[in-house]
């Protein structure tokens, strides 16, 4: 895994993930969507870009391979390397997510990628951030989470399979040099996994969370084995919009990001943003906070504690 990516002579690597902004075809919404993305990229200065998924609506979209293109344009034109996985609605109808990829590989400073075949979905792929000496000190990791059920018998969102899960467990174990602990990493979806709904009922968590958490209902694993591999210090999703809590279970933060697109639902007084990562070379650690459409940082959310709990 060769890395375009490295952490700064200060020893951080910020990350701004850009989420659900349902982009159409350039509409006065999908404008407004724009200009907040230009604000936090400018005041921000972000070293990567992750957009976790609901990239555009392809419902509404005339053209959605050109819309993609749209969506992601502000990131590309600022020369900021970014990276994307793909939501339940980016490719809805006949669109394909591998034209959809094709299209996104072509954009400048795309570090995307489909992927193997042979591992399902498409857009499983990893990054590394190197040390001043080039060496790799931390791996990003980007499944897709796919879109909906294909079993007739259990509705709803789909879930990250076997060969992702699989995937990812001789990714982490080859990234790791031999006797040494597991490389800290990040991981980055768009549907959340069912223990989001653990960790809001069972845990201390900072931030709101107004709507149900729509998670797959079969649970195949991942969280598992994000748990056995070590180095995993968080998880970043999308796909609710009006939820940007976190909190931690067995050690790793369960992230929300901020919806970003004016083009879908919200909820008045939530305002839109971006989820803001600030990685530290040192001691496998991070900061992160939310940069709302305005400017403001919000970097002391709401606390929430499970009734019974006082931790």
């Amino acid at each position: 895994m060769e890395s375009k990516l490295r952490f700064r002579k200060d020893g951080t690597f910020k990350i701004v993930q850009f989420t659900d902004l349902h982009w159409q075809n350039g509409e006065s919404e999908d404008l407004r969507t724009r200009r907040l993305m230009e604000r936090v990229l400018s005041e921000e200065k972000p070293d990567l870009v992750v957009f976790t998924g609901d990239i555009v609506f392809s419902l509404g979209c005339r053209d959605p391979y050109a819309s993609v293109a749209q969506a992601v344009a502000v990131v590309a034109e600022s020369g900021t390397p970014w990276a994307a996985v793909f939501g339940n609605h980016d490719s809805e109808g006949d669109v394909s997510r591998d034209r959809l990829m094709e299209t996104l590989v072509r954009q400048r400073g795309c570090l995307a990628s489909a992927g193997t075949e042979a591992v399902h979905g498409v857009g499983n792929y990893a990054l590394a951030i190197g040390g001043a000496n080039g060496a790799t000190r931390h791996a990003l990791y980007f499944l897709d989470s796919g879109s909906y059920s294909e079993l007739e018998r259990i509705p709803g969102y789909d879930w990250i399979r076997e060969s992702q899960i699989d995937w990812f467990r001789e990714k982490a174990s080859a990234l790791a040099p031999k006797g040494a602990p597991p490389l800290p990493s990040l991981v980055f979806f768009h549907i959340p996994l069912p223990e989001y709904k653990e960790v809001w009922r069972t845990r201390r968590c900072d931030g709101r969370r107004y709507e149900p958490i729509s998670c797959p209902k079969l649970n195949s694993g991942l969280f598992a084995a994000l748990v056995e591999a070590g180095g995993v210090l968080g998880t970043f999703c999308g796909h609710d919009h009006i939820n940007d809590f976190e909190g931690k279970l067995h050690g790793i933060r369960l992230t929300y990001g901020r919806s970003t697109g004016y083009h879908t639902y919200g909820r008045l007084g939530f305002k839109r943003g971006a989820r803001v990562i600030e990685l530290q070379e040192e001691g496998a650690r991070y900061e992160t906070w939310i940069r709302l459409a305005g400017g403001r940082k919000l970097a002391a959310p709401r606390i929430h504690r499970p009734l019974g709990k006082r931790r």
